[in-house]
């Protein structure tokens, strides 16, 4: 059994899971993405794949977290042991683990770049500042190495030292601040917006339903965003599933997480381009949506600075929020397995990511081009690092639910869901056949750039996991009878 606690109330894991879903990509990749796939119909097929997979999954690794007591590594050996399963699902919790480092990594060394700007607005060194300026010192950021690692290792230890003090006093005293606190700053720039900016633009540009613009990478990319965003198969919410109170509605926590997750994705959608169409600036900028049109932005507009310093504030909070959970898996770990204490852990976790990170920080200046890295790999450590991300999420994901939706027994599906025999078949529907499908495509076609060995050892993972789904599914019924 495990020494880990339980949130002292349940609706903690709510704060937790959305504290970990709602970090940079719902501040600007998902009003994005929205925009150019064709506004409504990109939010109707996201919407319908949060339902069919992402709600699913994200019920399958809470399950799994609450069974086991345990960190995703600890736990998935505890689960593949009682369950008298293949020892191979443990690969599960490696997946989210190596996920979760990797990802702070470089979400560090990103999320620093707010803090830059949090002290250039503060201190109005934006104030009338021209495109040409405010693109030159976005490119001068990211050419110094010094500046980069600087904001990277006070992110990463704010972030540590959260985690450092416990479950209680850390990380959930500060989720009930920093919650509540993000959700007031948006709901503040959302006016701003609406007094400044040009809120129709930005509701036709997010919410017209137009399915021509709706291409099938379009379809690929709402899907993808609907796993992504939920933080699903990186270890956070299987770690934060492990504290997560016996009396707590699975289905209901679940359902929850994903509608305030959308919800901050749209307000933020609205307030962002309603001040990017009120300045008369390109919505399709991408990654420079939030360094360099959005300073422009608030350079343009009465209050700019002080309004530009706490919506920067809020891009902190909100990658903080997350950058919390991906230590925790690392660093329950840590504890559990070698008897370290929390702060031991999480330092050991802190100081090798950021390491790692270092190689994000030297991608966009010494390393940007021509280095060894590119020639041997054909892109920089951050992309590399980031394509590797990319695969290993979606794989935990996809092993995630296999696992819960063909190795866990009916009664205690049942005894975790406590819910009406409906629900539960059509929870374990989704799970084993739709989730999986739907993920390996996703997966699949959006990472064509290693098909070539990709597929075959994807090909090779898929026939390992059907063999112990079958052999579990032929425990499974021998039990049951």
């Amino acid at each position: 059994m495990s020494t880990h606690n339980v949130w002292t109330h349940k609706g903690t894991f709510l704060l937790a899971a959305v504290g970990s879903a709602v970090g940079l990509g719902n501040l600007w990749r998902f009003p994005y993405l929205a925009g150019e796939n064709g506004g409504g119909a990109f939010i109707l097929i996201y919407a319908l794949t949060i339902f069919a997979v992402g709600i699913p999954i994200l019920i399958a690794e809470t399950m799994l977290g609450r069974a086991s007591r345990l960190s995703p590594i600890m736990g998935m050996r505890h689960l593949t042991r009682t369950h008298n399963t293949s020892r191979a699902w443990e690969t599960i919790g490696w997946l989210g683990a190596a996920s979760a480092f990797l990802i702070l990594s470089f979400y560090s060394v990103i999320a620093g770049w707010a803090l830059h700007y949090t002290w250039q607005m503060f201190t109005g060194s934006l104030v009338g500042a021209d495109a040409e300026t405010i693109s030159a010192g976005f490119d001068a950021l990211l050419a110094s190495p010094g500046l980069l690692t600087l904001y990277h290792t006070l992110f990463i230890i704010a972030s540590g030292l959260i985690v450092g003090m416990g479950i209680h006093k850390g990380i959930e005293s500060g989720l009930r601040i920093m919650m509540p606190a993000l959700f007031v700053i948006l709901l503040v720039v959302l006016f701003y917006s609406i007094a400044n900016g040009d809120i129709g633009a930005a509701a036709s540009f997010l919410f017209t339903f137009n399915l021509a613009d709706l291409s099938l990478e379009g379809w690929l990319e709402a899907m993808g965003q609907s796993f992504f965003t939920l933080s699903l198969g990186m270890g956070a919410i299987m770690a934060y599933g492990a504290y997560m109170s016996s009396a707590a509605s699975l289905t209901r926590t679940a359902i929850a997480v994903a509608f305030v997750d959308t919800a901050v994705a749209m307000v933020a959608g609205l307030a962002i381009f309603a001040l990017v169409f009120g300045a008369d600036l390109d919505a399709g900028q991408g990654p420079g949506l939030m360094f360099v049109t959005l300073p422009l932005a608030f350079a343009e507009m009465p209050f700019g600075a002080l309004v530009g310093g706490v919506f920067f504030i809020l891009v902190l909070g909100a990658a903080i929020s997350s950058s919390i959970s991906l230590i925790e898996p690392v660093a329950a770990y840590l504890v559990e397995r070698f008897d370290m204490t929390r702060p031991q852990a999480v330092a050991l976790m802190v100081v090798a990511s950021w390491a790692m990170g270092l190689l994000t920080v030297l991608s966009f200046n010494l390393w940007a081009e021509g280095t060894l890295f590119h020639t041997l790999f054909g892109r920089s450590a951050f992309e590399f690092i980031e394509l590797l991300t990319n695969i290993f999420m979606p794989l935990g994901g996809l092993l995630i639910a296999l696992f819960a939706g063909w190795a866990l027994t009916q009664s205690e599906v049942m005894m975790e869901l406590r819910t009406n025999q409906r629900w539960f078949s059509l929870w374990r529907f989704l799970v084993r056949f739709v989730g999986p499908a739907a993920v390996s495509f996703v997966f699949l076609r959006t990472i064509p750039q290693v098909e070539g060995y990709l597929i075959p050892t994807i090909g090779a993972i898929v026939i390992v996991g059907a063999f112990a789904a079958g052999r579990t599914f032929v425990v499974e019924s021998s039990q049951e009878k």
